[in-house]
Formats: structure tokens, C-alpha cells, sequence
């Protein structure tokens, strides 16, 4: 998304939106976090629910986007903030899911194959650090999962094509929740802005 086309767009809906259809139907004893960036965060969280709708119960309870990674005296940020680069956060998603139901390790497969982790603070046209490729893990078992899969796809899909994946594993930080018009935005606005490298790429 470009961010001077994306400011504009505040509160845009263009259909009824029935939030309920995005939310899960089960109630997990145990849930975990997984936190994704990987470009805009509207195409990140669009094509993880299209995948794994929470009302059909494939494991995902429920998603937000948001602002993480960045400096630690740039609280609470807003996107207009984050877009200047200036509070070095990325636009993430965070997951919420049944580890029962899906494992971290798909979750952290499925997120290569939706963007492109070889380009450095870049999808697409969208440039800039909050467009970075990162997995912010919550756990050292989650660390150790994200590296061992990282070094599983570069081997399979990316070594043969010359190219390397840049995607950094970080210890999750602190999360700030994206303004409210943000969260499910192409469910809410499906004409919106989406950045191209946000597809099934194998």
C-alpha cells in the first residue's frame, strides 16, 4: 500500500461488514501468539484469514494488526508516525491460535509463501523499515521453530533461485494495536489497496 493513498482512506467501507463471520466459534483452553510482518499489514492479515477462517475453526482464534520493533521511547505510535520510518516499527500482524489445531511451524510456513522475504525493508512498491520481513517470537521454542523452518524453505524455494531470505527472528517486544480502521480493512474494504506480493508464491 502506498502511504500517501492509504491516508486518505481512513473509515472507508464500501459493503455491510459482519465482523462475527471473522471471529472463531470454539473456545480454546490454550491459545498462543504468532507475530508476523511482511509489508502491509492489511494484505498480511487478509490472506491468513482467507486461509484459515477462525469461524471454520482451522486453528486461528483471532488476528490484529498493529506497530511492533520499534524504539523503545516511540510509545503508542500512530500510522502516520510509523510511516516516516522515524519510530522504526514494523506493521505486524499478531495471531492468535490453537496450537492444537495448527501448528507454529505452518504458521511460519504459510507466512513465507505469502510474501517476499528476500527484499530488505521492501514489498513490492511499498518501501520503508515498517515494510520489513520479520518473525517476532514469543517463546525460545518458537525461536528455535522459526529458524528451523527459515532454513527449510530457503533451501527448497529460494537456494535454487539464487536468492536469499532476509527476514529477520526477533524476541517479540512490545505491541501497539493499529487505529480501529485498520483491522480487517480488505474484509471491510475488498476494492482496497493490496501489495501484489501478497499471493500463494508454491
Amino acid at each position: 500500500m502506498l502511504a500517501a493513498l492509504r491516508s486518505l482512506l481512513p473509515g472507508l467501507h464500501t459493503h455491510p461488514f459482519n465482523a462475527a463471520q471473522y471471529m472463531s466459534t470454539s473456545a480454546p483452553t490454550t491459545t498462543e501468539l504468532a507475530t508476523f510482518a511482511g509489508g502491509c499489514f492489511w494484505g498480511v492479515e487478509h490472506i491468513f484469514l482467507k486461509h484459515f477462517p477462525p469461524s471454520q475453526n482451522k486453528g486461528i482464534i483471532k488476528t490484529s494488526v498493529g506497530y511492533t520493533g520499534g524504539r523503545d521511547d516511540a510509545t503508542d505510535p500512530s500510522y502516520k508516525q510509523v510511516c516516516t520510518g522515524a519510530t522504526q516499527h514494523a506493521e505486524a500482524l499478531r495471531v492468535e491460535f490453537d496450537p492444537s489445531v495448527v501448528g507454529y511451524a505452518e504458521l511460519v510456513e504459510f507466512f513465507y509463501r505469502t510474501h517476499d522475504p528476500t527484499t530488505v525493508n521492501r514489498q513490492g512498491a511499498d518501501t520503508g523499515t515498517q515494510y520489513r520481513s520479520a518473525i517476532f517470537t514469543h517463546s525460545p521454542e518458537q525461536e528455535a521453530i522459526a529458524k528451523r523452518v527459515t532454513e527449510e524453505v530457503q533451501a527448497k524455494h529460494f537456494t535454487p533461485k539464487g536468492e536469499k531470505i532476509v527476514t529477520q527472528i526477533v524476541p517479540a517486544g512490545k505491541w501497539w494495536d493499529a487505529e480501529e480502521y485498520h483491522q480487517l480493512y480488505l474484509f471491510k474494504n475488498p476494492s482496497g489497496y493490496q501489495c501484489p506480493t501478497h499471493r500463494l508464491h508454491w
